[in-house]
């Protein structure tokens, strides 16, 4: 029966065995590694990675604990071995209780793999960190985007309300017509207390298609007659000359006698034609005091052209035929316009007017007269101071804008007391008239435009005292058809050309004015 007693003699032996058998098993352990199965599962959120860590991390302590104290133990034997190695005595053959003694080196390995392994999942962990850190990051960079775009939106409407204010009726039309300047900008931006930001460029002309100018009314009513447009905007001028060309003429049949049957008559007959042409520089002026309040100044220059041909039928006919020129200064003219109301929709814009006509023109009494009462000059005004209160309207209705506005023409009486011809003239009461006019403008695109309308005018008789008697003329009625356009040469200047054509008899027969207005 063989012994197990431990011997030097074994113990020499199972050392090297042991070593060789630890080896070769850590080796083979090393060869044949588990597979990491952590790349293969779906990536984890940061929350779950978090989490996951602190749980292997735990599972590391727990089981590094109880494999220190294994390690530890068979380290005993050896240190003994290598003191038992001063006596050798080699017995080969027997080598089983070694290979007992070494049993721990396995269980070392394999925590050694456990180690690398739970180190490659915690690396795997951090990277999936990582790259969730680096979507979070972008994602942030791009919310602040955003958030730095609305809040320059924001601005710029800011920008937009404070330099387009509310009690402008027309701002939103001037500015799809001309843009917002950098200008109006930098001064909005002091308004609403900020200051404007440089990346923010602001358009300094329309951008894009002009969208249609339905709602542009200052543009629809360029074309209208003069007084019956939009007002002025606060601080800003402008500079209005005109020609205005008339023709009117009349042929008139007088008789003064008896009839005795139809077709003989006994007296004298007169018949006249006259034709006077009329050319009339205009220099204008307004101003807008305020955005509903404007004022207006004019000063007409004209030239004039008359030639009357009398033809008298007496025992013999008599023609006789005169022709007049002059040229001089016309009356005066200054006005106000105030809007009464803001503009609603479907609601007209109401303007109450006040014109003040002067008498700096050649009265009609001041001109030269011959022995026979007949003028040899022509007058280039009234004679008379004249007052005009007037009321107008502008209604936006798409595609159009009607316009209209009545108004009363007082002028007041004065004294003459001059001799003209054989005849002394005493007190002149000029005859007062009322007018009306009413039509449309309609904007064909955002550079022309043109209108339509009709204006009358109703002329009180005019009393005069003529030596001891008191004479009173007739009433006048002038009715006129107005065709008018406008082309938009630039945002500040456009050429307008208006066309009146009498309809009733005293009405002249036409008459076409040529305006070119500049806007500073």
């Amino acid at each position: 029966m063989t012994s197990n007693r431990f011997t030097p003699f074994k113990a020499i032996i199972a050392f090297p065995v042991a070593t060789f058998a630890g080896g070769s098993a850590m080796a083979a352990t090393s060869e044949t590694p588990e597979p990491n199965h952590i790349s293969q599962e779906p990536r984890l959120t940061a929350a779950e990675a978090e989490a996951e860590t602190a749980r292997i991390i735990a599972r590391l302590r727990e089981v590094q604990s109880p494999a220190v104290q294994q390690a530890a133990e068979p380290e005993k034997p050896t240190v003994k071995l290598a003191v038992v190695e001063a006596k050798p005595q080699p017995v080969p053959q027997k080598s089983q209780p070694a290979s007992q003694e070494s049993r721990p080196a396995p269980k070392k390995a394999q925590m050694a793999q456990d180690t690398t392994n739970i180190t490659a999942a915690l690396q795997a962990i951090q990277s999936e960190l990582a790259e969730q850190k680096q979507l979070i990051a972008s994602q942030n960079a791009l919310i602040q985007s955003q958030n730095d775009k609305i809040k320059q939106l924001e601005l710029h409407n800011q920008l937009v309300r404070a330099a387009a204010p509310v009690e402008t009726p027309f701002a939103l039309s001037q500015m799809r017509g001309a843009g917002i300047q950098r200008s109006q900008v930098e001064t909005a931006a002091v308004q609403i207390g900020t200051t404007p930001d440089d990346e923010l460029t602001m358009p300094e002309g329309p951008v894009g298609e002009a969208p249609p100018a339905a709602n542009n009314i200052e543009q629809k009513v360029e074309a209208v007659p003069e007084g019956q447009g939009v007002l002025t905007p606060r601080g800003q001028f402008v500079l209005d000359p005109s020609i205005e060309y008339t023709r009117s003429s009349t042929n008139r049949l007088v008789f003064r006698g008896i009839e005795l049957i139809p077709g003989i008559q006994i007296g004298a007959i007169e018949a006249s034609d006259a034709d006077r042409d009329t050319v009339i520089g205009t220099f204008a002026m307004r101003y807008g005091l305020t955005n509903r309040l404007e004022i207006e100044g004019r000063v007409p220059l004209l030239y004039r052209k008359d030639r009357i041909q009398v033809v008298q039928q007496r025992e013999e006919q008599i023609t006789r035929e005169v022709g007049l020129e002059e040229t001089g200064i016309g009356d005066a003219e200054i006005s106000l316009r105030y809007q009464l109301n803001r503009p609603k929709p479907q609601n007209p814009i109401w303007v109450a007017g006040l014109r003040v006509k002067t008498d700096t023109g050649t009265s009609p009494y001041e001109i030269p007269f011959d022995e026979f009462g007949v003028a040899t000059g022509l007058a280039t005004g009234s004679g008379f101071w004249g007052v005009q209160p007037s009321i107008s309207f502008l209604l936006p209705s798409d595609p159009v804008v009607i316009y209209g506005g009545t108004g009363y023409l007082w002028n007041i009486e004065r004294n003459i007391d001059r001799v003209v011809g054989d005849v002394f003239v005493g007190k002149v009461d000029p005859g007062d008239a009322i007018n009306a006019s009413v039509g449309f403008g309609f904007a064909l695109n955002p550079r022309f435009s043109f209108s339509l309308g009709y204006r009358h005018n109703y002329i009180f008789s005019t009393k005069s005292q003529l030596g001891d008697t008191l004479q009173e003329s007739n009433d006048i009625q002038v009715g006129a058809l107005n065709f008018g356009m406008s082309y938009r040469l630039s945002q500040k200047q456009s050429l307008n050309l208006g066309f009146q054509f009498g309809v009733t008899e005293d009405a002249p027969d036409v008459s076409i004015v040529a305006r070119i207005p500049f806007r500073f």
